[in-house]
């Protein structure tokens, strides 16, 4: 990808976008981020990676893919909103990839909670939010040409194999990052509400998680099984089993999966 060319379509006055960083090979982006906001980095940092060898997912899982296949990436912002609203960055991350993705890409992209996107039922790319003292920096790894024998889990996809019309990693990045710059600044101008800003209602929308029946596993091996009914205004997911409502954070929650 071409630094210049991702910094003459992202970085203006008035952008969201302070920097536009590419390198070939890093071991995580979100890790090298995470140290830049700690000395200071100026929210708004992109770091694009063209290899990762030491990427992490959530629960601390490693994650990789040959150079250039995918789209790997980590973004430094600094919300000034309520901390216990916080929670709603990597969902309002995974809805703005979602929506840019499937709008560049012709695929339906859809949302598992809390930060997978799917392509049907197969994982075609992760996100992981992690903070940093004031900072919260935001990683994603999306597979876009990767062939099937070169896919990370048995469940996963890429746009490749999922019929995309483009898989020109470039426009796929310009357009998550300016999808993401309009949602995290309306989120922003309504304090982190997720309801008045209508991000809420709009992840509601494209999740493939609300309505299924769901098998949920927690720490210390235990299993939840019920029907996930919603995602309430804290971002929790809501699933009822046994004619109860239990609200999950994703700091409660193993793996949430649909059971079939």
């Amino acid at each position: 990808m071409s630094q210049a060319a991702l910094r003459e379509a992202l970085v203006r006055p008035g952008s969201l976008w302070s920097s536009v960083t590419v390198v070939d090979r890093t071991g995580s982006t979100n890790a090298d981020l995470g140290a830049g906001a700690r000395e200071g980095t100026r929210e708004g940092a992109v770091l694009v990676a063209e290899s990762q060898f030491a990427g992490r997912g959530r629960l601390g899982r490693l994650w990789s893919a040959p150079p250039r296949s995918g789209l790997t990436f980590s973004v430094l912002l600094r919300p000034d909103v309520p901390v216990g609203r916080q929670g709603w960055l990597p969902l309002l991350f995974g809805l703005a990839a979602a929506t840019a993705v499937s709008r560049v890409s012709g695929v339906d992209v859809r949302l598992k909670w809390p930060n997978d996107l799917l392509a049907g039922e197969r994982k075609l790319a992760g996100v992981l939010a992690e903070r940093v003292d004031r900072s919260v920096v935001v990683g994603m790894g999306l597979n876009v040409t990767l062939r099937r024998e070169e896919l990370p889990v048995e469940r996963a996809i890429s746009l490749a194999l999922a019929g995309a019309t483009c898989t020109d990693r470039g426009e796929l990045l310009v357009a998550v990052l300016r999808e993401l710059a309009v949602r995290y600044r309306e989120w922003v101008a309504a304090d982190g509400d997720a309801e008045a800003c209508g991000l809420r209602a709009a992840y509601l929308a494209s999740s493939a998680t609300v309505g299924q029946e769901v098998r949920v596993e927690l720490p210390g091996e235990r299993v939840l099984v019920g029907q996930a009914t919603s995602v309430d205004r804290a971002g929790r997911l809501i699933v009822r089993a046994d004619g109860e409502d239990h609200p999950l954070s994703v700091g409660d929650v193993v793996h949430v999966r649909a059971v079939s």
